[in-house]
């Protein structure tokens, strides 16, 4: 078991893909950000690449283990130490009973990954550990850790020593400027050509108005097609506005003028446009971007973005470990 010194920010159990298959019932997927840190992370230590894990968010948490393990910590860079001692990141780390490890601001990134090998052992719930705070439900006791919780570890059998390969390891802005993979769609017909351009060439502003929910973005704005401004009254009236429909996972949803990308945590459906999606395979860039961050958008077809979460997923395996 792990005692909970000090939460960090916001950490939580969060497992690999999540929970698939509920969100018509209203449970998104949840799940970790930056799959591809969390899975490599999990592998170091020897569990399955989706086993529960601990996410961490900007500022990280200080744990005391009371049993020796192994563990690794993989994403942001947190400047982990374990007993005041600087530990190293994408490496399994072995840890003895009584040790702590304290992770502390990003530097370089805003999401951390501490896999334990045996993995979280906390129940599942629709199938998934993973927390989704806003309903209270997964992780521990629904919400993220706070101190003096016990965060409950499976049995494992990790091995100190193991290491991430360099090039199998998600590369981070240090400019604080990303180029986010978007795909057209699903209501890119409502914006015109100008609004395309604009949206493809500026740069966007990633607000601090932006959790696990939706990513806020600040920019210029936008310009519609007649679709969206001669239409029957039932679709609402703003330009933005239509009548309710699903959203994808990813979403680029449009609020007036500001445009929210919908992440593991998002709504299933509403009432406005979505004209870009943002694909799997560029969730774990989001994930990484700190506020105030720059965000340029680059659009790919859905094959060029399918191809980039089948190369994820082929580095997400043993072969990328040393």
């Amino acid at each position: 078991m792990i005692d909970v010194v000090k939460p960090g920010l916001e950490t939580s159990v969060q497992d690999y893909p999540g929970r698939i298959g509920y969100w018509a019932q209203g449970f998104p997927p949840s799940g970790p950000m930056d799959d591809w840190s969390f899975r490599l992370t999990n592998l170091l230590v020897g569990n399955l690449p989706g086993a529960a894990a601990l996410e961490c968010q900007f500022v990280g948490p200080t744990l005391r283990f009371r049993d020796a393990g192994v563990i690794a910590i993989g994403g942001a860079d947190m400047k982990p130490t374990l007993d005041g001692k600087p530990c190293p990141m994408w490496e399994s780390i072995a840890v003895k009973a009584g040790e702590i490890l304290a992770l502390s601001f990003a530097v370089v990134g805003a999401r951390a990954y501490i896999a334990v090998a045996g993995g979280i052992d906390t129940p599942p719930w629709l199938g998934s550990c993973s927390t989704f705070h806003k309903a209270g439900v997964g992780g521990i006791e629904g919400h993220a850790l706070k101190a003096g919780q016990i965060v409950p570890v499976g049995n494992g059998n990790g091995r100190a020593g193991r290491k991430v390969k360099p090039e199998a390891r998600p590369s981070f802005a240090t400019g604080k400027k990303w180029n986010i993979e978007v795909v057209r769609g699903p209501n890119d017909d409502w914006i015109d050509q100008d609004g395309h351009h604009r949206f493809l060439s500026s740069d966007w502003k990633l607000s601090s108005k932006s959790d696990r929910t939706g990513f806020r973005l600040e920019g210029p704005q936008w310009t519609f097609t007649s679709k969206a401004t001669d239409k029957a009254p039932e679709h609402g009236s703003e330009p933005s506005n239509i009548i309710d429909q699903g959203y994808p996972v990813g979403a680029i949803n449009l609020g007036g003028q500001t445009p929210i990308i919908l992440v593991n945590d998002g709504p299933s459906m509403g009432g406005f446009i979505n004209p870009y999606t943002v694909p799997s395979a560029a969730f774990w860039k989001l994930a990484q971007a700190r506020p105030a961050e720059i965000l340029r958008f680059v659009e790919q077809s859905v094959a060029q973005a399918q191809a980039l979460r089948r190369k994820i997923d082929a580095l997400c395996t043993e072969s990328s470990i040393l």
